[in-house]
């Protein structure tokens, strides 16, 4: 653990956010908890402080503007610092491009691209002081963009776009930035995805879930812990000179050179 380092990871009720807060709490000395669930952050809170770090929870939506400056302000407040900050926070609905609604796309944009964007502007001096770190939570769809994913794969792009604009003052100011795009991972948001699709397909759940995998061309699904190991690694002294890079982890589902 490094002395008084402290992580701020949003998303962390749930899946690769929870997992990540976790395994940060192996290198981190605090971790900020942020997510609206505050019953599920406090589960995740007692399990980062029996790995021996501090735990802050912060339940806020991100998707009001108040929330960034609020989060960051009151870390600041309790420790005086922030090394790294992982941006995870965001559900957006795979919903056809023909049947999508301006106001699910508002929603998605809302929480994972510009809570994103608001939290890192606000934590930016300090991760300048620091010499801190920032990851972006992305996706592989942003390679691969479908109809049936449309705003999952624009958000995603938009947020690689944003991570590597970061990157570019980060370079002059000494923050590394980068993004994650993770591939096909279970998670608990992807079974209530299947939970509702399988039966569309004439499928139980289990067969779907079975399925997948084969079909995206991958052997299986990954597991929040390895993206979670992925993160880690991001911000350790060995990846260091990694900035401005979008970091696939997806099995190998898209292949490109």
């Amino acid at each position: 653990m490094t002395t008084k380092s402290i992580a701020v990871v949003t998303g962390a009720s749930q899946g690769i956010g929870r997992a990540t807060a976790l395994r940060l709490a192996r290198d981190f000395s605090g971790v900020v908890l942020v997510a609206r669930n505050k019953e599920s952050l406090e589960e995740t809170a007692i399990e980062v402080r029996s790995l021996g770090a501090e735990a802050m929870i912060y339940a806020v939506d991100l998707r009001e503007p108040q929330s960034a400056k609020t989060v960051i302000g009151e870390a600041l407040k309790r420790f005086g610092r922030i090394d790294a900050l992982l941006n995870i926070a965001g559900a957006v609905p795979q919903t056809d491009l023909f049947q999508m609604t301006d106001a699910q796309w508002d929603d998605g944009m809302a929480l994972k691209l510009h809570g994103a964007r608001r939290l890192t502007i606000q934590a930016w001096d300090a991760l300048k002081a620091s010499k801190g770190s920032v990851v972006l939570m992305s996706g592989n769809a942003a390679l691969d963009p479908r109809p049936g994913s449309a705003a999952v794969a624009s958000i995603n792009a938009a947020i690689n776009a944003l991570a590597k604009a970061f990157a570019e003052q980060g370079i002059k100011d000494g923050v590394q930035v980068n993004s994650v795009a993770p591939g096909a991972v279970m998670t608990g948001r992807r079974r209530s995805f299947f939970e509702s699709w399988a039966p569309a397909h004439n499928l139980s759940v289990e067969d779907a879930i079975q399925k997948f995998p084969e079909k995206a061309g991958i052997t299986r699904f990954g597991t929040p812990e390895e993206i979670a190991d992925l993160m880690s690694y991001l911000l350790s002294p060995a990846a260091k000179w990694i900035t401005g890079a979008s970091v696939r982890m997806d099995g190998g589902e898209i292949k490109t050179i």
